[in-house]
């Protein structure tokens, strides 16, 4: 088993002096192990999640480094389990922790730290394994799934199902318990079974008719290639590609692809490639097993990229669904596991050990290379920019125009001067004027010096959003950053450890809510209401550095929605709302269809779909959430103040869903061909002469 290794002799010799100081003092240790309010403390052990070791005081944290010193190498460990009888300290796996609402014990890895010696325990081929209840008590309330451990709990409590504990220590047990109070477990929901059959029955899933027939690219490979990740080289297997649609629309674009499905291509050898697809394949499978042993499959076969998408927000449209382990059995005889869009990032990133990147709702990328990850991760913070117009006309520069072209467009891109191997002409330039630094005087003749600056700011704050948002996991280190990025941060900031300060210093203003509220109230960009500022996703990257950091921090662990079109900037609570108006442009006052709000406190998503017929929310002044050379901008803004000067938006409470907007409309005897205000054909001549007169003399005010 290549969990763990022990250290070398003289790595473990290299404690000594510190075993003995710990063991000496274990009493004291055992006081904290005692008074901790961090961990589940039974009879001779406390037992704390991972991520909770920076919680515990200090001594704690101290003894368990050092019983880590005692290993080469840990990878999956959930649980650290400090014994209180005896100075032994263990490291306990949960692949499913997040997942599962009662997760089973795969391995555990014991360290006496009296003799130094090291025992495994492997729980693989263990019919009836531990399993784990109660799992708030062993993290902070801090962690994203706190709420949903808590609540079950809770349930499991109300019910009962949690006396006499000894009994449902193990899977069997659990299962047992379940099945004889008739209860089932639908994710982190008590739920009761239809029937007792149907709660021990296991259906037959005819899983291959999930497969879809596909004309054009899924979603999930279509964004990926979108994102510029397929090179002229690359290879694509989709593993578990059904009719293979994909497989085909990607090799029609000159790629070499292949791909392997159980039921339609059964014989098709699993082939390495660079970008391997797993397309909606994890929620139609039934067994949390094979789904594990599928994602890991697909991982192994990857050489760069490995696209993971699955379902995401169950949708209200349960009936005539049977639920069978943590999903449902649908109409069509298929399973579905719906993930919420956090969950699924937790069950990637545990099962892999990675920190998986979303790129859409349910579309997350795993990269084998960390410094390619961590500069697709910069690129989707980068804002847009544009060369300097030429303002002034020098002989020299015309002369040299062709020349000096790549070097403005290299210093537009990053803010900087570039080095040799950077630029392509850099010998040409430096062979005709010395150094890219006089190259680039002749440029700042004929430009204006202040657009260059601009553009450097720019570019430095891209980096301080990016890195504030990578401390949310583990902040690379700087040798792990692609060369051109070590450039950037060297040119921008001085070094690295000024750069990953400053963003910390930014990262920390998130935290108080006076300072966003402000920040929203002085955006010069949006629509500004009293507890939110709402933009265009056009404006994002041209907002507030602080405000890019916000959405930023939700954007990065749940993915922005492809479809948004809106984002809501809450100032009274730490949220951020995406709403998807589907005919923004096209509408003068398009209606909601969708609303995706994330809490960044826990990054609890939630979803709300809006019925065209249940009266949605309706958009007014849409100039205001654009910039002013958005293409309808002009349109926008005119039909605004025609709205103004008839009168129309004189109540917005009033007018802010559909049959408000009509009802005003109508009482104003007026209605809307495409962006332009005109009086209804079938409106009392009276009353439109008031109306006039009314118009007349706001105009004159």
């Amino acid at each position: 088993m290549d969990i763990v290794g022990l250290g070398s002799k003289r790595e473990v010799c290299n404690t000594t002096s510190q075993t003995h100081i710990f063991v000496t003092h274990f009493d004291q240790l055992v006081a904290c192990c005692d008074r901790s309010q961090i961990g589940k403390r039974l009879p001779g052990a406390l037992y704390v999640h991972v991520s909770a070791l920076p919680a515990l005081e200090q001594p704690l944290q101290d003894y368990e480094n050092l019983a880590r010193q005692h290993l080469k190498k840990l990878d999956g460990a959930t649980l650290v389990k400090f014994s209180t009888d005896q100075p032994r300290v263990s490291y306990l796996s949960y692949p499913d922790f997040d997942t599962n609402a009662h997760p089973a014990l795969q391995w555990s890895v014991q360290v006496d730290l009296a003799t130094s010696q090291v025992g495994v325990w492997n729980y693989n081929s263990t019919d009836n394994p531990p399993v784990l209840h109660r799992k708030e008590t062993f993290i902070t309330t801090d962690y994203p799934l706190y709420q949903a451990f808590a609540e079950l709990t809770q349930q499991e409590e109300a019910l009962g199902l949690l006396n006499n504990s000894r009994t449902i220590g193990t899977r069997n047990g659990w299962k047992k318990r379940l099945l004889d109070c008739g209860i089932q477990i639908q994710g982190h929901v008590l739920a009761c079974p239809t029937s007792r059959t149907a709660a021990i029955s296991q259906p037959k899933i005819d899983r291959h008719k999930a497969a879809l027939v596909r004309a054009e690219l899924s979603k999930p490979v279509r964004v990926t290639l979108e994102a510029g990740l397929f090179t002229p080289q690359t290879t694509f297997f989709d593993y578990g590609c059904g009719h293979g649609g994909d497989i085909e629309q990607i090799g029609d674009r000159g790629y070499t692809s292949s791909g392997w499905d159980p039921y339609y291509r059964p014989d098709a050898l699993c082939t390495a490639a660079d970008i391997v697809n797993l397309g909606y394949i994890i929620n139609v499978i039934e067994d949390p097993a094979e789904r594990r042993e599928a994602l890991l499959k697909a991982w192994a076969l990857t050489g760069k990229v490995l696209i993971v998408a699955a379902q995401v927000l169950i949708e209200d449209r349960m009936r005539g669904m049977m639920a069978y382990s943590d999903g449902v059995i649908t109409r069509r005889n298929t399973f579905q596991k719906n993930y919420g869009q956090e969950e699924l990032k937790s069950y990637i990133d545990q099962v892999l050990g990675v920190d998986a990147i979303p790129v859409a709702l349910g579309i997350y990328l795993v990269f084998r290379d960390e410094a390619q990850a961590q500069t697709f991760r910069a690129s989707r913070f980068r804002s847009r920019a544009t060369t300097p117009r030429i303002k002034t006309s020098i002989k020299r520069f015309e002369q040299y125009k062709e020349m000096l072209a790549p070097l403005m467009t290299f210093f537009t891109e990053r803010g900087r001067l570039p080095i040799e191997e950077e630029l392509q002409e850099f010998t040409a330039l430096q062979s005709e004027f010395g150094t890219l630094r006089r190259a680039f005087q002749i440029v700042l003749q004929a430009t204006e010096l202040q657009e260059w600056d601009a553009i450097a700011e720019k570019r430095r704050q891209d980096l301080l959003v990016y890195l504030a948002l990578s401390h949310f996991s583990h902040r690379p280190k700087l040798r792990n950053l692609a060369p051109i990025a070590q450039h950037d941060i060297k040119a921008l900031f001085g070094n690295y450890q000024q750069a990953c300060t400053a963003a910390d210093l930014m990262l920390l203003s998130l935290g108080n809510l006076e300072v966003m509220a402000e920040r929203c109230k002085s955006s010069a960009i949006g629509k500004k209401l009293s507890n939110s500022l709402w933009v265009h996703v056009s404006v994002l990257d041209v907002l507030d550095p602080l405000l890019r950091l916000y959405e930023g921090c939700a954007s990065r662990t749940i993915g922005r929605p492809e479809e948004a079109t809106v984002v809501k900037f809450h100032t009274s609570k730490p949220k951020i709302s995406y709403l998807f108006y589907p005919d923004f442009d096209r509408e003068p006052h398009p209606c909601l269809r969708t609303s995706m709000q994330i809490d960044l406190q826990d990054l609890h998503v939630s979803y709300r779909d809006y019925d065209p017929e249940d009266n949605p929310p309706v958009l007014h002044q849409k100039e205001l959430l654009v910039q002013s050379d958005y293409p309808l901008y002009e349109k926008f803004a005119k039909l605004s103040r025609q709205e103004a000067e008839w009168g129309l938006l004189d109540d917005l409470g009033k007018i802010r869903d559909h049959q408000g907007w009509q009802k005003c409309l109508e009482e104003n005897c007026t209605e809307l061909k495409g962006h332009r205000l005109v009086w209804r054909k079938d409106a009392d001549p009276y009353r439109v002469k008031l109306l006039n007169s009314f118009r007349r003399q706001r105009t004159l005010k």
